[in-house]
């Protein structure tokens, strides 16, 4: 199982002030031309290092103020796993985006960076994808990297949902472990059935945090487990194996109608949308590449919105680190249809964007550390009373 930390977020030294200071890291000087006009056209953004190999983003992640390094896997004298912990060792909140092309080599070895300490990957354009997918790509990567160097800087670098009145009644006894959030979180009672499904959702940071959650769950856990992580296909595909290899349980990508069955895990496969449906008295997963939701495909909301309406109160919610609100809807019509909400706390995301959302519109039944978000599962899933 791969370890994750507990310690919270520091600010970086000497640097709060001014625009977010970025290394790009590619040996093709085209791709890193493409990557500087995409984040300069903010004022927020300053690429204050551009070079062409891992060996010499080490030597400038040494002489620079960083905020953000943009890393290309395939590089030659040294490449992006190589450099990666040499420059984590070198400054550890630094924040890497893992930039890459969609084949299953480069995934798998994106992969091993994001279980290795980088924060979040990005699958380059190709010439054959259009204007189209090249302005998401811009939007993407300019929001990736705004959103990690806030978090870098010591804000939770996501979007702040507006709080919302919650259910009366006795708070239970599940804490909150981010002293940072404890004032502006209210938390509702779970929900009173037994929960029969466990859905996950997770974006920046997801990767690392899945195995390790998934990891800690043993094997009284029998529900079936539903994933959306957002990432682009071939991707989900390695994620969904590192989980099955590491976690010892059955996972795999989701395919279009197969029964929803115990003991195994659904992953979101890129580019689709994973929803659940009942027919004939059975449950089974759904795929479709409609459109976007909050920018992403997979998104958490479709997910959420088909899973209140087939398992409604019977459902456990987990939410774990990510930018953005995705889920956010979706798991309020669970929550008000009598299922239960737990969500990642602040200190341990690498960005409070969609466990932040969830907590602050008070939804969650707890917001906890990482590291004890089974045993919770565990809980509620067995039927214990809080």
């Amino acid at each position: 199982m791969i370890a994750t930390s507990a310690e919270p977020l520091r600010p970086a030294t000497g640097f709060r002030q001014g625009p977010y200071r970025v290394m790009l890291v590619d040996d093709s000087v085209v791709v890193r031309g493409l990557f500087t006009r995409a984040l300069e056209q903010d004022p927020e953004v300053e690429v204050v290092a551009s070079v062409s190999n891992g060996q010499q983003a080490v030597a400038a992640a040494a002489r620079q103020k960083l905020d953000v390094v943009v890393l290309d896997v395939e590089m030659p004298v040294m490449d992006g796993l190589t450099a990666l912990p040499k420059l984590l060792a070198g400054d550890p909140a630094l924040k890497v985006i893992i930039a890459s092309t969609l084949t299953k080599r480069n995934a798998e070895i994106t992969l091993r960076a994001l279980t290795a300490g980088a924060s979040e990957c990005l699958a380059k354009p190709t010439a054959v994808q259009g204007p189209a997918a090249a302005a998401d790509f811009r939007r993407e990567l300019l929001a990736k990297v705004k959103a990690l160097a806030a978090a870098r800087r010591g804000g939770h670098g996501g979007v702040t949902a507006r709080p919302v009145p919650v259910c009366a009644g006795k708070v239970p006894q599940f804490p909150i472990a981010s002293s940072a959030s404890r004032d502006r979180i209210v938390l509702r009672n779970p929900g009173a059935a037994r929960p029969e499904l466990l859905a996950i959702a997770s974006s920046t940071g997801g990767p690392r945090a899945l195995i390790s959650f998934l990891g800690d769950l043993d094997a009284s856990v029998t529900c079936p487990i539903l994933v959306t992580q957002h990432m682009p296909p071939t991707f989900t595909t390695i994620l969904a194996e590192h989980i099955a290899r590491q976690c010892n349980r059955p996972c795999r990508e989701a395919v279009d109608g197969e029964p929803i069955a115990a003991n195994r895990i659904y992953i979101a496969p890129g580019n689709y949308h994973m929803t659940v449906e009942a027919s004939a008295g059975q449950r089974c997963v759904r795929l479709d590449a409609g459109p976007a939701e909050n920018f992403c495909r997979p998104a958490a909301d479709p997910m959420f919105r088909s899973i209140a309406r087939v398992y409604g109160a019977r459902t456990l919610i987990v939410v774990l680190t990510g930018m953005g609100h995705d889920g956010l809807h979706g798991a309020r019509l669970i929550v008000e249809a009598g299922g239960t909400l737990l969500a990642q706390d602040e200190a341990t995301s690498v960005i409070w964007g969609m466990p932040g959302a969830v907590a602050q519109a008070g939804l969650c039944s707890a917001v906890l550390p990482l590291d004890r978000m089974a045993s919770c599962v565990r809980r509620i899933l067995h039927g214990d009373s809080p």
